[in-house]
């Protein structure tokens, strides 16, 4: 039976510009984007499932539809009358992009609320992924219970995986925040920070000041994503430090460390070092940013073996 790699967050309809003044309708979020990448270079001996909450409508029902032709299993996904799936637009100048969100009603605000569901994907799962925008779009009871269940699968053994993903706008103020990512941080044992972010928001001076401040905290690895200076790896009382891989042009930077965390957490599962992992993922991230959207089709990524 395949082992199952389980993230938990919230998928959302993506909007991005089509020319012309029309629009392209799509579906991606943080969370969700690392489980599309690590589907892309996990065979068939693991299983990717999604979870979060949805509506019963019928934009629900779609998303679904493309959560299980991507190969995604939403088979513990909650679905809520009344709610509906949250909704944001890119707008990208420069290849940087800014995002516009509508998600007041978004169905994922309640992923947690039914600990029995949440432990039941949970206890299915060898590996287990969620962001700091999984925690932010809880309320705090509704994160303490995640984080609670989360805990418990560490202490059983299993990988627990965790990005920062430092997102301001969406806490009530940037102390809140930082406590939650910190206690994110202690039920992980990968956390894949954003230097930019970390240094930003927690006032870190260097990648390694990060990756040492994650490690305080319990984590067994850190790779701290940096952008175009590349990526530093704490593991096994070492740093490594990686090149970024070029990328020629840079079209859109949307899920650039989304797709990083996936490829590098497939790498990693089918048995390869933290550094070919990291110099993989690295070249991953960089043909995604090369093309327009979060979600980049196995055509336009790279195979493992010419990493």
């Amino acid at each position: 039976m395949p082992k199952t790699f389980l993230s938990i967050g919230e998928c959302m309809i993506e909007l991005s510009e089509a020319g012309d003044g029309h629009l392209k309708k799509g579906f991606a979020g943080d969370s969700f984007n690392t489980a599309w990448y690590a589907r892309a270079f996990l065979g068939d001996d693991w299983r990717v499932s999604y979870f979060t909450a949805l509506g019963t409508d019928r934009l629900s029902d779609e998303m679904l539809a493309f959560m299980n032709g991507a190969g995604i299993a939403s088979d513990h996904v909650r679905r809520i009358e009344g709610r509906n799936p949250g909704m944001y637009m890119i707008h990208l100048k420069d290849g940087e992009r800014s995002f516009q969100y509508w998600r007041e009603t978004s169905a994922a605000r309640l992923l947690a609320e039914d600990r029995d569901r949440l432990r039941a994907a949970i206890d299915d799962a060898e590996l287990v992924y969620f962001s700091g925008i999984t925690l932010a779009i809880l309320s705090p009871d509704d994160r303490g219970r995640l984080l609670e269940e989360i805990r418990r699968t560490r202490e059983l053994g299993k990988t627990v995986a965790f990005d920062p993903n430092l997102r301001p706008r969406l806490w009530e103020n940037i102390e809140t925040m930082c406590a939650a990512v910190s206690d994110g941080a202690r039920v992980a044992t990968m956390v894949f920070p954003s230097f930019d972010d970390e240094h930003s928001h927690f006032g870190d001076a260097s990648p390694e000041a990060t990756a040492k401040r994650y490690r305080d905290l319990g984590a067994e690895l850190v790779a701290v994503k940096d952008g175009a200076n590349g990526i530093t790896i704490s593991c096994d009382g070492q740093i490594m430090h990686l090149p970024a891989h070029p990328a020629d042009p840079v079209r859109d930077t949307t899920s650039a460390g989304d797709s990083f965390n996936g490829a590098f957490l497939a790498m990693q599962l089918r048995g390869e070092p933290p550094r070919d992992a990291a110099a993989f993922a690295a070249k991953v991230a960089a043909r995604v940013i090369e093309q327009p959207g979060a979600l980049i089709g196995a055509d336009h990524l790279p195979q493992p073996d010419a990493a």
